[in-house]
């Protein structure tokens, strides 16, 4: 029997009663029919309602051949009369991001000539798939054009036209579709078949924003948030750049050419270090000269910093230079053989015997230890051949 859609009836009725019709076990709780439900099912890309039915949890709602079936986390009596509760916060939430959608897609489709071919409706974000390829700014300005739509207010008419009306009816569609057809517009922007639930006027959908336009497929994916998701979003992001323009000293709009300023300060920085750093593997290196095998244990530096100091010194000692760099128990590793000799035997045992990961082929290894710098001189002391240590 099919269940009467009151949430069509009225999209911001959130309390009614109903009659229980069936009530079966299910995997996963109790599958329950009433004669009428204000509940949304799932459909369409649009999250199920929740709330409570004679104060049980709805867990879902699907719609399942003309019935509405929710599933609960326990029974209810068949013929009881119970009264729904629709949890109206999340269904306003799903009302205003399916609305806002309805917008955008419409404008960019109608601007750009191209197709709303995905729309999902995420806990977090809304994202939408369109089969053309869109530019950043044909989608701001798309915003923009929505957010116009969105604050001139009109109201959201929904239709079923007969056959005939719809046949010369210009509206978006996903697919085929048969029976009677329920085309949403929204003056302006929109025309289209759709069975969720939508906000009565444009106005409520608050605001639109953009967050990214990705390549997808053959065209563009965007993710979107609507209303009070927008809202939170823009709010919480604009707290962050306040905290951050008062840790760089300007106001929040300011803070892109401070960023700047301070990468081009730091990237001054890290080529003066990296000269300091070269002086002083040179350094290093010439205090080793001719010394063969040399163990150096070092303060944490990066894995390509530690390997250029062992190629260095390892080029004066003129044999294996061991650079270690790290602290406590933790440090990178960078092995080189002056002649390229093989150094797997070594590497293998030192692994193992300084809890190691890593390895490299010919006179090159490279990777990282878990011991501390006695262990590690301790481990080459104890090699046929020793290494002086020079610890620093």
């Amino acid at each position: 029997m099919k269940t009467d859609t009151l949430y069509y009836e009225d999209p911001f009725l959130c309390t009614f009663t109903a009659t229980v019709r069936t009530c079966e076990a299910v995997e996963n709780g109790y599958a329950v029919t009433l004669d009428r439900t204000a509940f949304y099912p799932e459909g369409g890309g649009q999250p199920a309602d929740h709330g409570t039915l004679g104060g049980i949890p709805v867990l879902d709602v699907q719609e399942q051949h003309d019935e509405i079936v929710h599933t609960l986390s326990q029974p209810l009596a068949v013929d009881q009369t119970v009264e729904g509760v629709v949890d109206w916060d999340r269904r306003f939430d799903h009302m205003q991001q399916h609305s806002g959608e309805h917008i955008l897609s419409g404008i960019l489709c109608d601007r750009y000539h191209c197709d709303n071919v995905g729309f999902h409706l995420g806990a977090d974000t809304v994202t939408i798939d369109y089969n053309t390829d869109l530019t950043w700014e044909q989608v701001m300005a798309a915003e923009a054009a929505a957010n116009a739509v969105i604050w001139a207010d009109r109201p959201v008419e929904i239709t079923y036209p007969d056959p005939d009306t719809l046949a010369h009816l210009a509206y978006r569609s996903k697919k085929e579709l048969t029976g009677p057809v329920r085309i949403v517009t929204f003056p302006e922007a929109d025309c289209c078949a759709c069975c969720g639930t939508h906000v009565r006027r444009a106005g409520q959908v608050g605001l639109v924003k953009v967050l990214s336009c990705q390549k997808f497929r053959q065209g563009v994916r965007l993710e979107i948030l609507c209303g009070k998701r927008a809202l939170s979003y823009l709010s919480q992001s604009w707290e962050q750049a306040r905290a951050v323009g008062q840790k760089l000293s300007v106001k929040p709009v300011e803070i892109l050419p401070a960023v700047e300023r301070l990468e081009a300060e730091l990237a001054q920085t890290k080529l003066r270090t990296q000269e300091l750093e070269e002086d002083l593997f040179a350094h290093i290196a010439r205090e080793h000269a001719g010394a063969g095998d040399t163990l150096l244990i070092q303060p944490p530096m990066r894995p390509d910093r530690a390997r250029r100091l062992a190629d260095t010194v390892a080029h004066s000692c003129g044999a294996l230079a061991a650079v270690f760099a790290g602290e406590a128990d933790s440090y990178v590793y960078a092995l080189v053989h002056a002649d390229g000799a093989d150094i797997a035997p070594l590497v293998k045992s030192m692994n193992q015997s300084l809890h190691g990961r890593g390895g490299g082929r010919g006179g090159f290894a490279q990777g990282s230890v878990q011991a501390s710098s006695e262990e590690i001189a301790a481990f080459f002391h104890n090699q046929k051949e020793e290494p002086p240590c020079a610890t620093t």
